[in-house]
Parts: structure tokens; sequence; C-alpha cells
């Protein structure tokens, strides 16, 4: 029964005919033969979904380094491969801007602030994959944050991602439990964590926490903490301990060479985790090449997020959202962090 209530917004049909999903729809409804309406384009995802998601590869401009074979193999949920012999890094797609045009912009509750060109974001990410290297970091191992909403936080991650190496993150409100709940059925090679979060206006020291997390995480070979209530928290009390700065070298020297692992389709990038409330949270992996898709998908077809714009989304690091939102750098937008609370 369709429903009977007001509708809320439509846009014009000008602004509709200028949207990435209609030059999205147009374009393949050309090629294949259908009619460019929205019911017609939707079935024929549905249909076709080979084609659908390599015209959508095509559309969004994800270039892999290895070419597919095929767009997809087997039948049903469990025992279809997706763009099998594949290789690509999704790190690279979320750099492939090289200019001084904004890539973050930070704000915190008590005005903190900072912003990072997509020049300065690939710099740091160098150097933070370099200092990850050299902590013995490789393909497959896992890198986990437990760390607010700031740059940093992107950097870590693009920085593993680009080694092959899988992110897991938590917010730094999760209690020692919560956080071993999930790190602990990981094994991370890497910690990245913070010496404190703001939220109403109130300061939170993380440190403590941090260090009984590690009595148990036995597999963390290096704890790289991020100043972010003091300018140089005193970490003596943590295992493996060094300040970030420390860790990633002089921001003021080159960056060394940014290179990309490049991985399968399917290989892990992240690992996000059920609610927990029917027993221990259950780990959720994703891939490099679908995520990437997904997220291009969705943020230039349906919030038709266009290269130098602006995005933004409430989140922490312990939703799912948080990654959403960072995949906006793939579309050469620039993505709005803001930690603490919003009112």
């Amino acid at each position: 029964m369709m429903s009977t209530r007001p509708m809320l917004w439509k846009p014009s049909p000008e602004r509709a005919g200028q949207s990435q999903m209609h030059a999205f729809m147009t374009r393949v409804a050309g090629k294949y033969g259908f009619k460019p309406e929205w019911e017609m384009l939707r079935q024929w995802s549905i249909d076709r979904r080979d084609l659908f998601w390599e015209e959508l590869r095509q559309f969004a401009q994800v270039e892999p380094s290895t070419p597919a074979q095929t767009t997809m193999t087997g039948q049903g949920m469990l025992d279809t491969r997706w763009f099998p012999g594949m290789k690509l890094n999704y790190a690279r797609h979320m750099l492939r801007f090289d200019d001084d045009r904004d890539a973050i912009l930070f704000e915190g509750e008590l005005g903190q602030s900072a912003r990072l060109s997509h020049r300065q974001l690939r710099e740091e990410v160098a150097r933070c994959a370099a200092a990850l290297k050299a902590a013995g970091v490789k393909r497959g191992d896992r890198v986990a944050g437990f760390m607010p909403n700031v740059p940093e936080t992107v950097v870590a991650m693009l920085a593993a991602a680009s080694l092959g190496a899988v992110w897991s993150s938590c917010s730094p409100d999760f209690g020692v439990r919560g956080v071993l709940d999930r790190f602990g059925q990981i094994e991370p090679t890497v910690l990245i964590a913070t010496d404190g979060y703001t939220y109403g206006g109130k300061r939170f020291e993380t440190l403590a926490r941090v260090a009984d997390m590690l009595k148990e995480l036995r597999s963390v070979r290096r704890t790289v903490i991020v100043p972010f209530l003091d300018r140089s928290p005193h970490i003596a009390g943590v295992k493996h301990g060094v300040l970030w700065r420390e860790f990633l070298g002089p921001a003021d020297r080159p960056a060394p060479p940014l290179d990309f692992e490049e991985v399968p389709f399917d290989h892990p990038l992240f690992i996000m985790y059920s609610s927990g409330t029917t027993g221990v949270p259950k780990c959720i992996v994703h891939g490099h090449g679908g995520t990437l898709l997904q997220h291009m998908k969705e943020l230039m077809l349906h919030c038709d997020l266009r290269e130098g714009e602006r995005t933004f989304y409430f989140t922490t690091c312990g939703w799912m959202m948080w990654n959403w939102l960072v995949s906006g750098l793939g579309v050469g937008a620039a993505v709005v962090l803001f930690e603490g609370s919003p009112v």
C-alpha cells in the first residue's frame, strides 16, 4: 500500500537533471537500450548487476592496477566472487588528488581546529605508512585505533590501508572491556590511541584505560599516542609507547615516497563490529573493492557529492558512518570532522 504522507522534499526537474544520478542513468540507458527513468535503472541494476557494478567502477574513475578477468563468478550470496583477478588499493583512490585544496577540515567543541590539503594529507599518510612499516606492519596485519574523530585517525587508517593492513577502530568513550571484546578478537600489531577526549565541555583522560587494555592485548608491539588533551602527555606507563610526532618524524622534513600494496578486490580493509547486545560483538570484515565501490555509489549517485565540495556527518570512530564519511576523499571532496558534543 502506498504511503499517503506528504512528500517532504523533491528536487526541481532542473536540479535532478544536473545530478550525477541522472548522468549515470543517461549513460547506461543509452548504452544498454532502456528508457532513462529511475525505475528502469533500478530494475536493470538488479537484473544485470554484473554490468551495473562495472559501469559504476568506470563512472567513479576507480582504476585498478590489474584489471579483473570478469565482473563476477558464481551464484548466490555465498558463492559469488566479484572482480576476480583485480588488484587495487582503497587508499590509492582516497589519495588520488595531490593539490592545495582542502581535504580535511577539523573542529573540536572547545575551539580546536586543523585543516589539511590533499597534498598535506598524502605527505602525512606517507610518513605514517613508513613508520608503520618500520614497526613491522605488513599486509594482513591489524592496526587498531582507540581514537577521537581527528585528522590523525584518518591518516593512520589510510596509512594502514596503503600497506594492505586491516584497520579497526573504537571511540575513546568505550570502556576497557568494550574495547577488549573487540580488539581482543583481532590481535592488532599496532595500537593508535589518544590521551583523552572532551565531551560537553568536560575532559576525559584515557591513558590509564590504554595501559589496562595493553595488559591483555599482547599482540601489540607498538602503541602510538596522539596528544589531544595535552601537547606532551606523560606516557611512561604505556607499554611500547611513543608519541605520534616522534613516531612519524618531523613534519618539516620531506615525506618519503608513498607506495601502495596492490591487493585483491576482496582483501580485508576494515573490521567493524556488531552491537554486542547478544553477546561478544561479532567481527564484520569489509574489503577494499567492495567498500570503495559501495561508498562511491552512495556518495556520488545518492548524495550527489562532487569534487571540491564539503561533506559532514556527525559520528565517532566507533560507528561505520565514520568510514563512510572519510570515503568522501575519493570523490575529491573535503571531509569535515567534528569531535565532541554537537549541542
